[in-house]
């Protein structure tokens, strides 16, 4: 059992006070076969991943933020099976709290699964009144790497490569009892540069999203516990309070998957392009953290992907 700890969130943006990780793997990817069969960018040297892990807990904690090493709860038998799964670093897609509720994910790929698995029975006892336990098979594929938490209102989520539609209906009655009464659906095209919905677009602030520039083409299923209707992105998000900064040109994993630590605190990748970030007048006067995580980032994941939130606000 884990002793005070607290979940809560109703944004991207408020001042995060603690958050689940993982460090990397014990297994290296040695290749570029292998990386490519494993659904990576890179060959990955697990000694400088763990040096960038280092980098990116170091940074959080320099913030004020509690860190959550959730291998260190782990029995002998689910650890020694743990730090050999490759992308069990990237913790986002495991759970999510919304409100003060939290709800377990499902993966889309089986190669993951025993990540879920083993974080779900530890949040079962970290957070027994709040952890929203699924039992039902309907649960296919429901990745958070897939979700935003626009604000106390609206939820912003991909149903594409790795969550289902069908995994959404099976829980959208939990999210819409957490406090939350809209949820805004986008189903992007099935590919790698698409993979997630954080890898296409992200809050960086109270008031601004940064998205690339198709997403304008896009429509959005409005649900709420009553009606459907449709919209454009740039419309539903303008409804909720954010402008969005387009992105023309962008490094899809740098340049979007960065966490906000506060309402003044980006952690971003050393290689974002600040520049363009700080190109929209909501971004100008951010405090803007670049840390080393490139070797983390040739597994197809950026600091948002390796960040799980259990308490903002």
């Amino acid at each position: 059992m884990l002793d005070s700890i607290h979940a809560s969130c109703f944004s991207e943006h408020e001042p995060l006070h603690s958050v689940v990780l993982c460090p990397p793997s014990d297994l290296d990817v040695t290749d570029m076969k292998i990386a490519t069969q494993v659904q990576w960018n890179g060959p990955v040297d697990q000694s400088k991943a763990r040096e960038c892990h280092e980098n990116l807990v170091g940074a959080l904690q320099q913030e004020g933020v509690r860190t959550i090493m959730y291998d260190e709860f782990l029995s002998d038998k689910d650890l020694h099976l743990s730090k050999q799964l490759i992308n069990r670093v990237f913790v986002r897609d495991l759970a999510c709290v919304f409100g003060e509720s939290v709800l377990p994910g499902e993966a889309g790929t089986s190669m993951r699964k025993p990540e879920y698995v083993q974080f779900h029975l530890l949040l079962s006892h970290w957070l027994p009144d709040a952890f929203q336990i699924n039992e039902n098979n309907d649960i296919k594929a429901l990745e958070f790497g897939d979700l935003l938490i626009l604000n106390k209102d609206a939820i912003f989520i991909n149903v594409g490569m790795r969550t289902s539609i069908s995994s959404l209906e099976r829980v959208k009655e939990a999210i819409f009892q957490a406090g939350f009464s809209e949820i805004g659906i986008i189903d992007l095209p099935r590919s790698a540069s698409t993979l997630h919905l954080d890898m296409n677009c992200n809050v960086a602030g109270s008031d601004v999203v940064v998205a690339k520039q198709f997403l304008k083409y896009f429509p959005v299923q409005v649900i709420t516990e009553s009606s459907s209707s449709f919209s454009m992105v740039d419309a539903f998000l303008f409804r909720h309070g954010f402008d969005i900064h387009w992105l023309q040109s962008y490094k899809t994993i740098p340049d979007i998957n960065f966490l906000n630590v506060n309402p003044e605190t980006l952690l971003v990748s050393k290689q974002c392009n600040k520049n363009s970030l700080k190109e929209h007048p909501s971004l100008q006067k951010k405090n803007i953290i670049s840390i080393d995580v490139t070797e983390l980032e040739k597994g197809g994941g950026g600091i948002r992907c390796m960040t799980l939130p259990l308490h903002r606000g």
